[in-house]
């Protein structure tokens, strides 16, 4: 058994074809909004709204991918921005710091992320 993302760092960490052969591959992609919302609600300890919310600004930062982000925010950044949001911190802040802030350090798409939480938030 082997994990493997193609096309993430596959400069430094490309797998050769021959390697590649001998796996039998399976595409997995984020789940579906609902069930993103119930895993981090139950992983996070956060309510549904708040778990919803997260998923959108997930959604939105997806839809960046190839326009500036190599990657949207994943289900695990959602978890530490809700387990931030259940330790007190505010929605806007704990995604800022779980989500913004580590998947990119230029400083437009920075803006524009921000940007998307706070349509998120209203």
């Amino acid at each position: 058994m082997i994990s493997y993302n193609p096309g993430y760092q596959s400069a430094v960490k490309d797998l050769k074809e021959s390697t590649k052969q001998r796996f039998v591959a399976i595409d997995f992609d984020y789940p579906a909004p609902e069930i993103e919302a119930e895993i981090v609600a139950r992983e996070a300890g956060v309510d549904q709204d708040t778990a919803h919310r997260l998923v959108d600004i997930a959604a939105r930062s997806r839809n960046l991918r190839g326009q500036g982000l190599d990657e949207g925010a994943s289900t695990r950044m959602l978890i530490h921005a809700g387990r931030l949001i259940a330790a007190g911190i505010g929605l806007e802040a704990a995604s800022r710091a779980s989500i913004v802030l580590p998947i990119t350090d230029d400083a437009d798409m920075r803006e524009a992320l921000t940007a998307a939480i706070g349509a998120c938030i209203q």
